[in-house]
């Protein structure tokens, strides 16, 4: 399956991008200590956004098919960049918080993290990237 993205770079360091299946629309910005004016996400910040969306949405995947709910799951990812050789994205912390009740069966849990930790963002990761992932299950 394939899927088409049209982007426009507008200048200043902005670009609009359009989901073709949707119509959605998006837009990025260069973040301040890149020269840009750091007014939405960076490009790099949408690959944070896409982990932390895969994991929760692979999670839920596995979730369902249990009819477990896991509404009200968050995810929290931390990127940072690194310098060297080339400016890249040098680690991707994930912290996924789950409510209390929602998963109480431990094989359930085991379950449930590896499928995240099989999303196919985390594993299109370039192997250089540092990309934990931690669950904390609210007691």
């Amino acid at each position: 399956m394939s899927v088409n993205i049209q982007a426009t770079y507008h200048g200043s360091l902005r670009v609009d991008a359009v989901h073709g299946p949707s119509g959605v629309q998006l837009h990025t910005d260069a973040p301040v200590d890149n020269g840009g004016k750091g007014s939405s996400f960076s490009p790099t910040d949408l690959v944070a956004t896409a982990l932390g969306s895969c994991l929760l949405t692979i999670m839920g995947l596995v979730a369902e098919r249990h009819e477990i709910d896991l509404s009200g799951t968050t995810v929290s990812v931390t990127k940072e960049m690194a310098a060297d050789p080339v400016r890249r994205i040098g680690r991707l912390e994930a912290i996924v918080t789950i409510p209390a009740g929602r998963v109480n069966d431990s094989k359930m849990r085991e379950r449930i993290e590896a499928a995240a930790r099989k999303c196919p963002v985390h594993q299109s990761l370039h192997p250089d990237i540092e990309a934990p992932i931690e669950f904390v299950y609210e007691a």
